[in-house]
């Protein structure tokens, strides 16, 4: 924790990495969570003095925003969902198409 932290940030850091701790997470692992966690909380609250744009500005949680930004861009279903789909309504010659042919099959 940062030298001036107030008790409750250091409250905050230990549940944190408690909890990575008991899901599994490794020692190193847990404190690293739990410093990013809290390292957020303070800038968001206005009590650490240099902040990223993301951490102070961001409108909702990680939780919140439920994965919104955990991946770089929407690829669609996944060749294995297509494929399912085209067996669900029995499109011949499925087996041997690619992502793409899967996808115009189905009329996306």
């Amino acid at each position: 924790m940062p030298q001036g932290s107030s008790k409750k940030r250091e409250r905050q850091y230990e549940h944190v990495k408690d909890s990575a701790k008991k899901r599994g997470a490794s020692e190193s692992r847990a404190k690293e969570i739990a410093a990013r966690t809290v390292n957020k909380e303070r800038a968001r609250s206005g009590e650490s003095k240099q902040a990223s744009k993301t951490s102070t500005q961001d409108k909702k949680s990680a939780s919140q925003r439920g994965g919104e930004r955990s991946h770089s861009g929407s690829q669609g279903p996944t060749k294995d969902q297509l494929y399912a789909e085209a067996k669900k309504r029995n499109i011949e010659g499925r087996s041997s198409m690619n992502k793409q042919q899967l996808a115009k099959a189905l009329g996306r």
